[in-house]
């Protein structure tokens, strides 16, 4: 199957049955939302959903993080990954997004690289999530379903995912990709024993025609 068959049908397939994809992280407005995503780094979104209530409802707005301290917010967080790192960042992005934008999350992807803690993937969750646009967050589970389905080839790191991504999938559906491909490994194509027999995908996936996993490492 040639690679633009196999992007049209996969895609159509997750219009069809996910047309509104939306992340399973818990906030209410920008703020909220990067600090969710800032604390899923390694760590699954049930456990982040566990966590926010009580770190908003100490923290509900970036000039209160701002104020914390450290050892404060690391109490808060300690039952999610890398919390000594996470507690630094998360109050770096604070104390910077007061200092430099008058306390408001800023609203590309090239600016809020630029806070601490916030990466490329970060930055094109909260842009695509917050405001649709198109640009694809690559994270684990995108980069390892991406390969196996067969929609990306040979891709070494994340960003060289992102770009075989992008160049097949339309401009408008772009900012929904990033959710179908991760609800899909998290729910049918685990990393191990994936859920062939209850993929709706599988006719269209390399996978399971060749039934064998290509080498997906991510550097």
């Amino acid at each position: 199957m040639r690679k633009e068959e196999r992007f049209r049908r996969v895609l159509a397939y997750f219009m069809e049955t996910l047309p509104a994809p939306r992340t399973e992280l818990s906030y209410i407005n920008p703020y909220e939302l990067a600090v969710a995503v800032m604390l899923s780094a390694q760590c699954t979104d049930k456990r982040v959903n566990q966590i926010t209530p009580g770190f908003f409802g100490k923290y509900p707005d970036v000039g209160s993080l701002a104020a914390a301290r450290e050892e404060d917010v690391f109490e808060l967080i300690r039952i999610c990954s890398y919390p000594n790192n996470k507690t630094r960042h998360l109050i770096g992005m604070a104390r910077q997004v007061m200092a430099q934008y008058g306390g408001i999350l800023p609203d590309t992807a090239s600016e809020l690289q630029k806070l601490p803690g916030i990466g490329r993937k970060t930055a094109h969750v909260l842009v695509s999530v917050l405001f649709n646009e198109p640009v694809l967050a690559v994270d684990t589970h995108v980069f390892r379903v991406s390969a196996r389905i067969g929609l990306t080839t040979g891709a070494k790191t994340s960003l060289d995912a992102e770009r075989q991504l992008v160049r097949y999938i339309p401009r408008d559906m772009i900012h929904k990709a990033h959710h179908w491909l991760i609800l899909h490994g998290r729910y049918v194509c685990h990393a191990r024993n994936p859920k062939c027999a209850e993929c709706g995908i599988r006719s269209h996936c390399r996978f399971f025609s060749t039934g064998r996993i290509p080498p997906v490492r991510k550097r």
